[in-house]
């Protein structure tokens, strides 16, 4: 339904017309890969070229804490935080694993459209590794970005965070802050 010609329209109206922004979570992001939402910045139709998120290697759900890195900052999703910035994040999944040709794989790192890849907590590096890649998902992302930045999709629940409530799992200052940054970029901070 999303692919009818008057939501196609409202939506590349609300991005374009309306510099709006899109955040796609776990099926969210999902939803928007699919329709070509991310990598591409508009409804499109895929094919199997395209970047797409399939079953997680291990074949099951996976629900667990990971930690990220940032990759990339072209996004208002992403302003306030540093390429390198560690984030743990709560995941929750049977299909995340984020898969691609190469050559899509070197457009998206090329164009600064990674923004988000698993890392293992203890040398803060890039990881194929499970548990610290949950799903397999190929060099590792877990969320890409539109290549204007105001469409970003991710496997992690940023939106489960809430202060004082993971004491026990997480750091202060590892909180993402996709949501203020949306908040801040409409009201022209």
């Amino acid at each position: 339904f999303m692919r009818t010609p008057i939501l196609k329209e409202r939506i590349h109206e609300l991005l374009y017309k309306n510099d709006g922004l899109i955040l796609g979570i776990c099926n969210g992001f999902q939803a928007l890969i699919k329709l070509g939402l991310v990598p591409y910045g508009k409804i499109v139709d895929t094919d199997i070229t395209s970047p797409t998120l399939t079953f997680n290697r291990i074949g099951r759900h996976q629900s667990r804490y990971v930690t990220t890195r940032i990759a990339s900052v072209n996004s208002p999703w992403l302003a306030g935080v540093e390429v390198g910035d560690l984030h743990n994040i709560p995941i929750s999944h049977g299909e995340g694993r984020f898969v691609a040709p190469k050559e899509w794989l070197d457009k998206l790192f090329a164009n600064g459209q990674v923004a988000f890849q698993y890392v293992d907590p203890i040398d803060e590096e890039v990881t194929m590794e499970s548990p610290y890649n949950p799903n397999g998902s190929y060099y590792a992302i877990e969320g890409i970005i539109s290549r204007n930045g105001q469409i970003l999709g991710k496997m992690g629940h940023t939106e489960r965070f809430e202060g004082n409530l993971f004491k026990n799992i997480m750091d202060e200052g590892l909180e993402q802050p996709l949501f203020d940054n949306a908040v801040a970029y409409f009201r022209g901070e």
